[in-house]
């Protein structure tokens, strides 16, 4: 089991990607990155409120081949959640099929598309046929009949994040792929709430981000569901609730997922992340390893992953995700949950 870590453009003084990359190589197999000032899963790479960093193409595509050299595979998003009126359009497809084209040229091409869209899931389809494309997790693809229809479309898909803790489902969901030749992905360290009840929202506010922030917006009200929720303290133990994977408990998935995506393409510490999963191990507040992580809420207080007892995976992942008639995530919430003048186990 290999990673997929996600791209950062490195700002003056801080580490460059590639070297976080080169010192883990034996444990990466891919890196993801959006192109140059398009939408996607997140802010776009280059360009913040009309301010362009005409150094950032440059500096990404001579990544990209150091990548490249080290025998990491790259992944190209196009994984927003809307296009607005482009989204069928002749007119994406040719922005598509330029950013592959001088992919090509640049850095020699990449392996695979990672995208939300099943239009750009045709054109990459049919005008590269050899680059292997994959179902973001923002699709929520978590059935097999949900991969069936799509299954002309993709050659892989990121699995819905609610199902990262049912690994009988899971191995369900690999039968099926096996047996049409497809592979599953797993992100491993989302943050984010388990069915989120905004996430569509969410996802179309960020692909439309370079709009939204010229607009004249509500002042006083967070649009995002998850910080708002947590402001709450008797709604933290949703945290515990959630989808993502401890380290420490990556070991049950082996036969999974040969590439599990770790989330770092906004992380403030992406090292730590990929240290953290590369070893199985991780002593700290577990949040800082989340994207996103919630640290500034619950501060001063965070959740040591050292304190989870012994039970923890076994219990969550054949629980059966009935949390409004179960305790025990509150229960481990009181023992894991400490300020750091209690020093972490």
């Amino acid at each position: 089991m290999r990673f997929a870590v996600g791209y950062q453009l490195a700002e003056e003084g801080e580490e460059p990607f590639v070297a976080m990359v080169r010192d883990y190589a034996a444990h990466v197999a891919e890196v993801y990155f959006p192109w140059m000032g398009m939408a996607s899963g997140r802010s776009p790479l280059s360009v913040r409120r009309g301010y362009v960093d005409w150094t950032a193409q440059e500096r990404l595509e001579t990544e990209l081949r150091a990548l490249r050299e080290m025998g990491i595979r790259l992944d190209l998003l196009f994984n927003a959640s809307c296009y607005g009126g482009r989204a069928i359009s002749q007119h994406l497809r040719n922005e598509v099929v330029s950013v592959l084209e001088h992919l090509a040229d640049a850095v020699g091409g990449v392996q695979i598309v990672t995208t939300t869209s099943p239009a750009v899931a045709h054109m990459v389809k049919d005008s590269f046929p050899s680059v292997e494309v994959r179902a973001s997790v923002n699709m929520r693809i978590g059935t097999v009949k949900g991969m069936e229809y799509v299954a002309d479309l993709f050659d892989a898909y990121h699995v819905q994040r609610e199902h990262n803790r049912d690994l009988m489902y899971l191995h369900e969901l690999q039968a099926w792929a096996d047996r049409e030749g497809k592979a599953l992905v797993m992100l491993a360290n989302s943050g984010c709430l388990s069915h989120c009840s905004g996430q569509t929202f969410h996802d179309n506010l960020v692909a439309h981000e370079a709009e939204v922030a010229e607009m004249h917006n509500l002042e006083g009200w967070t649009p995002h569901v998850c910080w708002r929720y947590l402001r709450d303290p008797a709604h933290w133990v949703a945290i515990l609730q959630n989808t993502w994977v401890r380290p420490e408990d990556l070991s049950h998935y082996e036969g999974l997922f040969p590439v599990v995506k770790l989330a770092t393409r906004m992380h403030r510490r992406p090292r730590a992340v990929l240290e953290a999963y590369a070893t199985r191990r991780y002593r700290g507040n577990l949040l800082d390893l989340l994207e996103p992580g919630f640290a500034p809420l619950l501060a001063p207080q965070v959740i040591d992953n050292s304190r989870f007892p012994a039970d923890w995976f076994d219990r969550t992942s054949h629980c059966g995700r009935r949390c409004q008639a179960c305790g025990y995530c509150a229960g481990v919430l009181e023992e894991v949950l400490v300020r750091p003048d209690e020093g972490l186990a």
